[in-house]
């Protein structure tokens, strides 16, 4: 009878399209949202803005100066810009996944109190490393002539490969969100995993160097996506960094595939969120 006169129950997951479609509708707030979040993260510092750009770059000196010397050198002046691209853009990735864990779980409140569709919750939050990493990406710009690396046409790529990038991020976030309302453990895993990836991904060190005499280990790093879009990256900005030109192919597979089915993995659960 509720049906029949155009009554709903209330937190019905509706049809994945018309889902979609409301998302869509609320792309203004999950803008205000992440702009928001991140002067709230920056509010109280007096550099402000400037850690978006600071806190990268140190961690990016840090690494780099201890795992320089752990390699026993090389050029230092290339070693720098292959780490600086290494870790901007590894944080993008590890970020996203850990605050996209949180993203319902930490909003409880707005989630039982507010009826909208709950994957704008995680989307902002990558959205909101994604604004941060732009600071990240300008002084790289800035900095990159002064270590040899001119600007050449191959820059360009990186639009469609930070484009590919997001997509990628954003179904990593949709499916930690998920998964962390059933288990709320896995926020106190994710940093273990990141922290393993970071360390096995490429990030601080060239993998063709490092298992020289392991090249089944190197092929085995054709298939993993982070190492996939570093090398891209590297090779966009920095020139003379050779890589299978598949891995375009191999990480936009992996991007749309990831982004779907986090799409629809989150969709599956949206009456469960806020009640459990």
């Amino acid at each position: 009878m509720a049906a029949e006169t155009g009554l709903h129950r209330v937190g019905a997951r509706p049809p994945f399209w018309k889902y979609l479609q409301e998302a869509w509708g609320r792309r203004d707030f999950v803008l205000a949202m992440a702009r928001y979040r991140q002067r709230a993260d920056l509010e109280g510092n007096r550099l402000g803005i400037l850690w978006l750009v600071l806190q990268p770059a140190l961690n990016a000196l840090i690494y780099g100066v201890i795992f320089y010397f752990l390699q026993r050198g090389g050029d230092p002046i290339e070693y720098a810009a292959h780490v600086v691209i290494g870790v901007f853009l590894f944080q993008f990735f590890s970020k996203s996944m850990t605050k996209g864990a949180k993203s319902i779980t930490g909003n409880q409140a707005l989630v039982q109190s507010l009826a909208f569709p709950r994957i704008t919750l995680p989307v902002a939050e990558v959205l909101q490393e994604f604004l941060s990493l732009l600071p990240s990406l300008a002084l790289l710009a800035v900095v990159l002539p002064f270590l040899g690396h001119w600007p050449t046409w191959s820059w360009l790529l990186m639009i469609p490969l930070l484009a590919l990038y997001t997509l990628f991020n954003t179904g990593v976030a949709l499916f930690t969100a998920r998964l962390t309302v059933h288990v709320r453990d896995l926020t106190q895993i994710l940093p273990f995993i990141t922290r393993l990836l970071f360390y096995t991904s490429g990030v601080l060190f060239d993998v063709s160097k490092i298992f020289e005499k392991y090249p089944k280990v190197i092929a085995l790093y054709d298939f993993v996506p982070i190492y996939q879009v570093l090398q891209m990256a590297r090779a966009c900005l920095l020139g003379g960094h050779d890589y299978d030109p598949m891995y375009w192919v191999y990480f936009s597979a992996w991007s749309v595939l990831l982004f779907v089915t986090g799409l629809l993995f989150f969709w599956v659960a949206e009456e469960r969120y806020g009640r459990d």
